[in-house]
């Protein structure tokens, strides 16, 4: 163990690559892009550092072009899990073992390779296995997973470095213990930097993690696992377990060494896990610590003084990028009946000139949704707000799932507060608005907050400093990440840490050091210099 206190300066936030025409780095990407098209890999699981092949696969293709194969994946079940828990636990012995600046120096290699060497590699990956853009695709999988890597070891130190007060003739001390057992990553399709950061957030501080990724972005957290192997990670510290939910989720839960969820996903997935947790409690050798992100209803809030410019560009962006599948997206508005016809006539404009197509034409804005579950429950919709007597679709609402799920920005302007597509989260590019009277201002405000079981983020506009502190305050519990004359989506790494409460999660945000608390049990040492050698108390000299 070496002799000396290692200190980590705290990061920059990685450059974003903005892939304009001209610049090498366009080049670069769009050569590997074609690269990875013109070939097939074969995904298996992956458990102890080894290769395991199943007998059950599903195709892997591109979402916007489904009939595109970029491979297929092997998916487990039980006897993998089994497998897995085994190899983390053998795993763990050494790695929660080793000094802390070496596995810190695991994770920043990781970053710098990402930001390097493959970063094509990894960017390429996200855009055809999630039908990403280029720019949503740098943002995410390069950009915010470096930061998480860099982040995350910085936040450690600091942790570390969090020691208690020791009066004269003792010496206390914190020791920040990784937790018994191993750590349970169940992740989403839509960020790549999110597939990321679950299972090495908990790996970092000395955990063991089974990762179950979606199997709709297997393909990029294929391509994660190779980096991070790349990086040094020891076999079997994360071990990567592609299947379906019920197929890993039920077996890892019924473990007695689980001793951490996770999550972002579904609302419905998350409160299923607690269920299960909950229920198998008196078995686990520990109380398992839940950590998730699930899902918003995220609202933009306008203002009768706000600047229409600015509200048209940040719910477009909001919206639409990345096909509104974002947990952040804007997905419902409040706008005063004075803006409404500024507003309604502007982005609509805009939105016209809005292209979709495949991920690899760097023309588009927009490509396809996920998969036909997706596509099939945002035209459900879409559909049922085209039937509707109370809401009007004024912006597109075609779709086409005939060579990609592709499905148009759609605008819908609710005439009742409380319509369906005012209140569900849809995941898709449907932005829903409802035009309020604007000596209607509170009692709107109060039904913004009340509409929604979400609270993940939002958005206030308005040139007007009191009616933007009145708003602040209402929506106070409205959203975790709040934003203020600006879109409510892309939170970046140490700057808006992200996450939300009520029915959206745990609120422990990921990107700061307070997530990272969550994969620490804390040890409390008092070491006394001079132990007393008599039970007596002064006050027993006399009766």
């Amino acid at each position: 163990m070496a002799n000396a206190i290692f200190e980590i300066r705290e990061p920059d936030n990685e450059p974003v690559y903005s892939y304009a025409p001209g610049t090498p780095e366009r080049e670069k990407l769009k050569a590997e892009l074609e690269r990875q098209k013109s070939m097939q890999i074969e995904i298996p699981a992956i458990i102890g550092g080894k290769e395991v092949k199943t007998d059950r696969t599903a195709d892997v293709v591109t979402p916007h072009n489904h009939s595109h194969k970029l491979g297929e994946t092997h998916l487990c079940g039980e006897k993998e899990v089994e497998m897995a828990i085994e190899s983390a636990l053998e795993a763990r012995k050494k790695w929660s073992q080793m000094p802390w600046e070496d596995r810190v120096a695991i994770f920043k290699k990781a970053a710098d390779l990402l930001s390097g060497s493959w970063r094509y590699k990894m960017n390429a990956a996200t855009m055809l296995g999630q039908s990403k853009t280029a720019h949503q695709s740098e943002i995410d999988a390069i950009a915010e997973l470096a930061d998480f890597f860099r982040f995350n070891a910085y936040y450690l130190t600091q942790i570390y470095q969090d020691q208690p007060y020791s009066p004269d003739g003792m010496w206390n001390r914190s020791e920040y213990r990784p937790l018994e057992g191993f750590v349970f990553a169940v992740t989403p399709f839509n960020f790549t930097s999110i597939a990321g950061n679950l299972p090495t957030a908990p790996a970092l501080c000395g955990n063991v993690a089974l990762w179950k990724p979606a199997t709709s972005s297997i393909y990029s957290s294929y391509f994660l696992m190779e980096l991070l192997k790349e990086a040094g990670l020891p076999d079997g510290v994360i071990n990567f377990l592609p299947g379906s939910g019920a197929d890993v989720g039920d077996p890892v839960l019924e473990s007695e060494h689980l001793s951490g969820l996770h999550f972002t996903g579904s609302t419905g997935t998350f409160q299923h896990l607690w269920k299960s947790i909950s229920d198998n409690l008196e078995m686990y050798n520990t109380y398992p610590r839940i950590v998730g992100e699930t899902g918003g209803k995220d609202f933009i809030f306008a203002h009768e003084e706000a600047d229409v410019d600015a509200l048209v560009i940040a719910a477009l962006r909001a919206a639409y990028e990345f096909q509104g599948q974002k947990c952040s997206a804007a997905s419902r508005m409040y706008i005063p009946e004075s803006l409404w016809d500024e507003f309604n006539e502007k982005f609509t404009a805009e939105v016209d000139k809005i292209k979709m197509g495949e991920a690899e034409d760097f023309r588009n804005f927009m490509t396809a949704v996920i998969d036909q579950k997706a596509f099939d429950s945002i035209t459900e919709y879409i559909d049922y707000a085209k039937e509707a007597d109370d809401a009007d679709v004024l912006i597109g609402g075609d779709y086409d799932d005939s060579d990609g799920y592709f499905v148009e920005p759609t605008l819908v302007q609710a005439h009742d507060p409380y319509f369906k597509t005012m209140e569900e989260e849809i995941f898709g590019p449907v932005l829903t608005v409802y035009v309020y009277d604007n000596d209607k201002f509170e009692e709107t405000l109060e039904l913004c907050d009340n509409t929604s079981p979400y609270a993940l983020t939002g958005a206030i506009f308005s040139q007007d400093r009191y009616a933007l502190e009145k708003m602040d305050e209402e929506l106070k519990q409205a959203a975790g990440n709040f934003y203020i004359n600006d879109k409510p989506t892309a939170a970046v790494v140490n700057q808006q840490p992200f996450g939300g409460a009520r029915k959206s999660g745990t609120n422990d945000k990921a990107g700061s050091a307070a997530n990272l608390m969550r994969w620490i049990s804390i040890r409390s040492i008092k070491e006394t210099q001079e132990p007393p050698k008599d039970w007596t108390y002064p006050f027993m000299g006399e009766k």
